[in-house]
């Protein structure tokens, strides 16, 4: 008896040997409802359309997985907050039809079609959005403005299928990158920081995603460095170039709150499955997302580039993973012999 106890009690098994006790159903939740002030600041400046497209963006995500998964894998919530990140990308006057497309092409294209939750390479999504942004580039870039009755919808997002919208239900502005970029036009960084500007849903509330994500931080449910690599990148890129010319560059806060950066940085370039495991490749990740938004934005074609610059370094997660894998502890290189 007592050499049994002695075996128990010297029983090793391969780690962790610890639970933090988060699972990931929680985790997923936990993000959803940090996400929740972002839409309702969406919706407090875009009115009931915002609700509407963030709705039909998340029913086409959610739909989808559960035809292909059942509602136990449902329940995780992870489709949900594809919805919600793909919803917060578009612009408020969408037709509702394609915003569900994007949200089952999310899942469908972005996710199961590599495995399923934890095999997918890409964000779902980006994956979304840049379908869309391929089918359907005018109703994409198509920006609402602000302001104007609270409950009148931004554009005309019960079009049917395949028709298209009547224009006339669009009153439409030009977002602060547009205006930069094309008429050499800034926007106070006062509008910026609160959103009061035209754009997409989740352009609407920077500092409420950085408070999002310094909570998410907290909890330990994002890498603080991929956020901060990126907006650090970005900020003295677009400074230097601001200093080299500020007539034609703009400067690093308005670099920062314009677009798209902030909810990609904190919610999208951080997402758990792809994004590097290492911290080294974390920071080396963050730096590439960083450089591809300011290449993109001062000298590509369009005013925008998070989509493409996380899609892009998405791609080189494997190498980065493999390239920065730490050497175990107590491990040794083995010598050829000679």
């Amino acid at each position: 008896m007592a050499s049994d106890r002695s075996e128990r009690s010297l029983l090793v098994t391969t780690p962790p040997h610890l639970g933090s006790g988060d699972t990931t159903p929680r985790i997923m939740w936990t993000v959803v409802a940090s996400l929740m002030p972002v839409v309702a600041a969406s919706v407090w400046f875009f009115g009931p359309s915002a609700l509407l497209v963030v709705t039909a963006s998340v029913l086409g995500a959610v739909i989808t997985e559960a035809g292909f998964v059942g509602r136990v894998r449902l329940r995780g919530g992870s489709g949900v907050i594809t919805g919600i990140l793909l919803g917060l990308t578009l612009p408020a006057g969408i037709p509702l039809w394609m915003a569900f497309l994007g949200g089952a092409v999310s899942i469908g294209l972005g996710k199961l079609i590599f495995g399923g939750l934890g095999q997918n390479i890409f964000n779902p999504a980006l994956v979304g959005r840049a379908f869309l942004q391929a089918a359907f580039p005018v109703a994409v870039t198509t920006w609402p403005e602000t302001g104007g009755p609270w409950w009148a919808l931004r554009g005309d997002n019960f079009a049917l299928p395949f028709l298209s919208p009547d224009p006339a239900h669009t009153v439409t502005a030009a977002t602060p990158l547009g205006l930069m970029k094309f008429e050499g036009e800034g926007t106070p960084l006062v509008d910026l920081a609160l959103g009061t500007t035209g754009g997409s849903l989740g352009e609407t509330a920077g500092l409420l995603i950085l408070l999002g994500g310094a909570y998410l931080a907290w909890r330990g449910y994002l890498n603080w460095r991929i956020p901060v690599g990126i907006l650090a990148t970005v900020a003295v890129l677009a400074g230097v170039l601001h200093a080299v010319d500020p007539g034609r560059y703009p400067g690093a806060l308005f670099t920062l709150f314009s677009g798209g950066l902030l909810l990609g940085a904190v919610y999208m370039a951080t997402d758990m499955v792809t994004a590097p495991v290492t911290n080294l490749g974390a920071w080396v990740f963050a730096v590439g997302i960083g450089v591809l938004v300011v290449v993109i934005r001062m000298w590509g074609g369009l005013p925008e580039g998070v989509m493409y610059a996380i899609l892009f370094m998405n791609a080189f997660v494997p190498v980065l993973n493999r390239a920065t894998q730490p050497r175990p502890f107590g491990a040794r290189t083995v010598e050829a012999p000679s």
